[in-house]
C-alpha cells in the first residue's frame, strides 16, 4: 500500500469518510494485536469507499486501481518521458504513443478499411474515413446552405463562411482567420519559415501543396492538362481550370466592399489589402511593410544600393 512521502509525488490510500489518509501503521507491540481485526476490516471499508481505487494522486485528485497506472499519471505533473524515438528524438510518456510516433518513420497505417483500399496510421482516422465515406450518416446540417457533416465541430468551422467570424488573429499584421490552420501558413509570411522539402532538389515551400506542384512541373515534366484553346498544358487541373478564365473572362471571386472581381483568388486576397490596410511583408532591415510581396522586393534593392 502506498504511502505519501516529503517532497515526492506519491499515490495515498484516503479514507473518503473524513478525507484523511488511511492508516496503514504496523502493529507494534501485542497490547495492540486485539485491535489488528478491526483495523484489516476498516481498510477494506476505506477501498471499498474509495471506488477500489486505492493509489490517489495528491496533484490532482486522479484515482486508479493499478499501481501501474498511476505512475504512467505521475509523468503528467513531473513531466518525464522514458520513451524515447531513436530516429528523431521524439520522446513520450507511454510506449503506446510512441509506438503511434514510430509509424510517422516507417509509414505503416494497420488500419484496413473493409469497404475500400483506404488504410491509415490511426483508428480514428479510419472511423472518420468509414463515417464520412461509407456511412451515409450526417446528422449535422447547416441551416443556411445544407451543408451536412458527421462532426459538429465541423459545422461549427463551416457556419463562419456564413457569419465572416475569423477567431484567429495573426499578433504581427493583424491578418485574422476562420481557421487556425490557415493563421499557421499565414505566420510563415513572417518568420519565413518553410517546412515542407522537395526530396529530390533543394527547393524548400511554406505549403505542402507548392512542393507537390513543383515536383510536378519541374522533376516529372509530366503536364498531363491541356487547353483546347491554345494548346497550354498544365501538371494540376486547378491550374488548367485558372489559365481558362484568360479565354473566358471569367471573374469569381468579388469583392463584398466594393465592384472589384478576380480571376484568381490570390488576386482577390491583395485587393483586399487595400480595404483592410494589412500589410503582412515587412523588412527585416528597417521595419518597412508592404502588402504585396513584390512592393517588399522593390524596397530590398534599395538596402542593396546602399
Amino acid at each position: 500500500m502506498a504511502t505519501a512521502g516529503h517532497g515526492s509525488h506519491t499515490g495515498v490510500e484516503q479514507n473518503r469518510c473524513d478525507g484523511s489518509p488511511a492508516e496503514v501503521s504496523q502493529i507494534a507491540d501485542d497490547s495492540k494485536s486485539s485491535d489488528a481485526g478491526d483495523h484489516t476490516a476498516a481498510q477494506k471499508v476505506n477501498l471499498k469507499n474509495a471506488g477500489e481505487k486505492p493509489f490517489m494522486c495528491v496533484e490532482c485528485g486522479y484515482r486508479t486501481a493499478d499501481r501501474s497506472n498511476f505512475s504512467v499519471h505521475m509523468r503528467t505533473h513531473t513531466g518525464d518521458k522514458p520513451y524515447m524515438c531513436g530516429e528523431c528524438g521524439y520522446r513520450a510518456v507511454h510506449w503506446s504513443k510512441l509506438s503511434r510516433h514510430m509509424r510517422i518513420h516507417t509509414g505503416e497505417k494497420p488500419y484496413k478499411c473493409d469497404q475500400c483500399a483506404y488504410s491509415a496510421s490511426r483508428k480514428y482516422h479510419l472511423d472518420y474515413h468509414i463515417a464520412t465515406k461509407h456511412g451515409g450518416d450526417k446528422p449535422y446540417m447547416c441551416g443556411e446552405c445544407g451543408y451536412r457533416t458527421v462532426e459538429k465541430s465541423k459545422l461549427s468551422v463551416h457556419m463562419r463562411t456564413h457569419t465572416g467570424e475569423k477567431p484567429y488573429k495573426c499578433g504581427e499584421c493583424g491578418f485574422r482567420a476562420a481557421l487556425k490552420s490557415d493563421l499557421a501558413r499565414h505566420m510563415r509570411t513572417h518568420t519565413g519559415e518553410k517546412p515542407y522539402k522537395c526530396d529530390q532538389c533543394d527547393y524548400s515551400a511554406t505549403q505542402k501543396s507548392s512542393v507537390d506542384i513543383h515536383k510536378a512541373a519541374i522533376h516529372s515534366g509530366e503536364k498531363p492538362y491541356m487547353c483546347d484553346e491554345c494548346g497550354y498544358r498544365a501538371a494540376q487541373k486547378c491550374d488548367l481550370s485558372k489559365h481558362m478564365r484568360t479565354h473566358t473572362g471569367e471573374k469569381p471571386y468579388k469583392c463584398d466592399q466594393c465592384g472589384y472581381s478576380a480571376a484568381d483568388l490570390t488576386n482577390l486576397a491583395t485587393h483586399m489589402r487595400t480595404h483592410t490596410g494589412e500589410k503582412p511583408f515587412m523588412c527585416g532591415e528597417c521595419g518597412y511593410r508592404a502588402a504585396q510581396r513584390a512592393n517588399l522586393s522593390r524596397h530590398m534593392r534599395t538596402h542593396k544600393l546602399q
